[in-house]
């Protein structure tokens, strides 16, 4: 029991086939491994899904942990419309919480709605419905709970998190899989809206090799004006998932990057070795 699994997962939403439009094949590679990633997570048959997004409530120095009954979101593009709905596991949330304080760690619980009932229901981001799409469906199984870090946090004290995390899941003998919702560099094109800087493909060409070595510190060192030169929205979520690696022995497989357009897209999987299920 505990944590089973983790995964990077990105949130373009063109990886949708629904909502790709014309970037359909730009976007294959990415939502080949997106299907795979799905594969291997839910054959490790999670209990809950615990997912860090970087697009849900921004909260000054804290981190948001969801505590409502239920999420929901839906995402247009065009005439195409896709809806998700998941419960959320209170339970595991609220332990997550109460473990994250006995470390002196910056958090708190967020409702939405009503405190019980229908109206417990925190909408749903596009980090959070992206990758749930795949990862959940239309399976209604498994719970969820979201949890959403800020930039302010202090890289250490967000890898401690993670580490809160993995305690909570075993305290609960909860089995779970954790989901670093994120996307690499958004300054790979000139015509984007963060314009061009080449440390974009710096920073993900470093995310790529900590992966392959199996080794995620090093990316907790980078300076702040490398990261912001970078513009990712994955630092913050990848320290997160540090700390659940400390906490819990797995191994990392890259199952694809690319950069179809001014960001870049990277699929990847931690399990332990027993785990993992053999590519041909």
């Amino acid at each position: 029991m505990g944590v089973v699994g983790a995964c990077i997962a990105p949130h373009g939403a063109e990886v949708i086939p629904e909502l790709a439009g014309k970037m359909l094949e730009s976007f294959a590679e990415t939502r080949k491994s997106m299907l795979k990633l799905a594969e291997e997570m839910k054959n490790l048959c999670p209990e809950t899904i615990v997912l860090a997004t970087p697009h849900n409530l921004r909260l000054d120095s804290t981190i948001g942990v969801i505590t409502t009954e239920s999420t929901e979101g839906c995402l247009e593009e065009g005439n195409k419309q896709i809806r998700l709905h998941c419960e959320c596991d209170r339970h595991l949330a609220k332990e997550i919480l109460k473990t994250a304080k006995q470390r002196n760690l910056p958090v708190v619980g967020v409702g939405y709605g009503s405190s019980d009932g229908p109206a417990s229901c925190m909408p749903m981001d596009w980090g959070t419905l992206i990758p749930l799409w795949f990862l959940v469906g239309q399976n209604k199984a498994p719970a969820v709970v979201i949890v959403t870090p800020t930039r302010e946090v202090p890289l250490k004290s967000l890898v401690d998190f993670g580490k809160a995390i993995a305690e909570s899941a075993e305290s609960l003998k909860r089995q779970i899989v954790f989901v670093a919702s994120a996307d690499q560099g958004h300054a790979h094109r000139l015509d984007g809206p963060y314009g061009f800087s080449p440390t974009s493909k710096e920073y993900d060409g470093m995310v790529v090799q900590a992966i392959r070595s199996n080794n995620m510190k090093p990316l907790l060192s980078l300076s702040p004006q490398f990261v912001e030169k970078a513009k990712p929205d994955s630092l913050w979520q990848i320290a997160i998932l540090e700390g659940v690696l400390e906490s819990v022995r797995m191994d990392a497989h890259l199952l694809s990057y690319q950069v179809p357009t001014y960001y870049g897209l990277l699929c990847a999987v931690f399990k332990e070795e027993c785990r993992v299920t053999p590519r041909v």
